[in-house]
């Protein structure tokens, strides 16, 4: 197995502080580009507020219309991974940013049930390269025993998104809400958390590098050390799997990864498109406070996945970092559906599951990375993302029919904890058979 080398005398370089040095360049640019990429994906769920209203949409329409980007997302998640590598990480970013950013903008003028629907649908096909794509840049950055907290760092965005964007969301549909130069307050909402992911995807040209290779504000020592570590890392994979599109299509432990991330992905789609909706069923009635109230799980969980990331590499732990999480995201759901009559348990439960539910993304992601050859992980990473995101489809969709047929979100909410649980039960499956001996091995 190759060593890290020894840092290069002339510049003093040390591991700690060339990977730190990497970190702030990288990390901050891309987490505001996830932040907003997040938010256009799911600030349906304020604009659901007044949008069913204004528009006579039903709970099934919406919960259809903010389950079908994920159709576009699946399809469309494998086929620009595949792109990002032949045209390269920094062209293929911007270009998707731009193109999300125009769509999810263009919602403002949404006026039927099948606009709202072909929008969301595009959206996502725009949308699908760019997680995938992101982990897969940042997989050929940074070594195995790193990836827990840069993980963590990177999809902070997700809860930092739900904290700013709550209150965000709430001020612009109440200062709003009367209607400013011809458009509503949802309207407005589509606009203003639209147009800036274009200003982004035009400086992601400029300020990204396609690669460690390519990075001119890196000496030649330091690119020696990142190159020496990463080759490390593939020496030591347990798992050997063809680097073919067909060959990773066939391999099970892919599939069964893509499963694990779907019941994860399940909880956290349920919290993102309905925590406003359970919040209102909660007697709230002002948006501003829906904000703010749903800002709290969002902001314990930004806190809770960091300290998680943190612990899960310096212990050289995946197996349990990744499960208790998971088991909190359906324990909290559960807590939150018996105490609805209490708001402040309500809300405690709902923080519990954010919590839980957020903090499995970063947590699993160790684990495919540490596995998968750097030519098979081009499709597989986004082959187990897509996988993962058509709970994105089914998840808002079930909550929504459910609650149409029923009047409440309850009897979802339990199915959902049950899936969460499910999929607990799958990862510590996988990790007794040793599937992370790779990130444990560094």
């Amino acid at each position: 197995m190759a060593h890290s080398p020894a840092p290069d005398q002339g510049h003093d370089i040390t591991r700690n502080a060339l990977y730190r040095r990497i970190t702030l360049r990288l990390i901050p640019f891309i987490f505001i580009c996830y932040l907003f990429n997040y938010l256009d994906r799911v600030n349906v769920g304020f604009a659901k507020l007044q949008m069913l209203d204004a528009l006579k949409f039903s709970e099934t329409v919406y919960g259809l219309g903010a389950g079908i980007f994920f159709i576009g997302y699946v399809l469309c998640g494998l086929p620009s991974n595949l792109a990002l590598n032949r045209f390269g990480p920094r062209r293929w970013i911007a270009l998707m940013m731009i193109a999300w950013g125009s769509l999810s903008t263009c919602l403002l003028f949404v006026t039927t049930p099948t606009e709202f629907y072909a929008l969301r649908l595009l959206t996502g096909a725009a949308e699908a390269g760019f997680f995938p794509g992101v982990v897969l840049y940042l997989s050929r950055w940074f070594p195995a025993d790193r990836r827990g907290r840069i993980m963590a760092l990177f999809m902070s965005a997700i809860p930092v998104s739900g904290l700013l964007g709550g209150p965000f969301s709430g001020w612009i549909l109440q200062h709003f809400a009367a209607g400013q130069h011809g458009l509503a307050g949802w309207q407005w909402l589509f606009l203003i958390q639209g147009l800036p992911t274009v200003v982004l995807g035009l400086l992601a040209i400029k300020l990204l590098s396609d690669g460690y290779q390519k990075a001119d504000w890196l000496s030649a020592a330091e690119r020696q050390m990142i190159a020496a570590d990463l080759e490390a890392d593939a020496a030591s994979k347990p798992v050997t799997t063809g680097e073919s599109v067909l060959s990773v299509l066939r391999n099970p432990l892919i599939w069964t990864f893509g499963f694990i991330y779907f019941c994860i992905q399940s909880g956290v789609y349920a919290i993102n498109f309905w925590l406003p909706s359970i919040i209102k069923g909660m007697g709230f009635d002002s948006p501003l406070l829906i904000g703010w109230l749903s800002a709290i799980p969002y902001l314990l969980a930004g806190v809770f996945m960091i300290l998680v990331g943190r612990s899960a590499d310096l212990r050289n732990e995946r197996r349990w970092h990744l499960v208790v999480p998971m088991l909190m995201g359906a324990i909290g759901l559960l807590i939150a559906v018996n105490f609805a009559a209490n708001p402040t348990i309500a809300i405690l439960g709902l923080s519990i599951a954010t919590m839980g539910a957020l903090t499995g993304l970063p947590m699993f992601w160790p684990m495919p990375t540490a596995l998968l050859s750097a030519g098979a992980a081009v499709a597989g990473l986004a082959l187990i993302n897509s996988v993962g995101q058509m709970a994105g489809f089914l998840s808002p969709y079930l909550v929504g029919f459910i609650k149409d047929q029923t009047g409440s979100t309850d009897a979802a909410l339990y199915s959902l904890a049950g899936l969460i649980v499910v999929g607990s039960l799958v990862a510590l499956r996988v990790t007794r058979k040793g599937a992370l001996q790779a990130a444990r091995a560094h």
